[in-house]
């Protein structure tokens, strides 16, 4: 893949998938009674879920260059 490629997921994709996600936790509360009832605990999970995704790629970016430098 590509510089050019990787730029175009990262502009056009990505907020498609973020709008899919959140359109997913919407649906989520529409029809779980679970997740009306204890809004407060899907609410952090799905916070947390994209929160997660974005620290391992970071960590594992940064693990990267720092073995590409040493």
């Amino acid at each position: 893949m590509d510089k050019d490629t990787r730029f175009a997921f990262l502009v056009i994709g990505l907020p498609f998938l973020g709008l899919i996600y959140c359109l997913g936790i919407i649906f989520l509360f529409i029809v779980s009674p679970f997740a009306q009832n204890h809004a407060f605990i899907t609410g952090i999970l799905a916070a947390m879920i994209p929160f997660s995704i974005a620290v391992f790629l970071w960590i594992r970016a940064s693990a990267k260059a720092y073995n590409k430098n040493n």
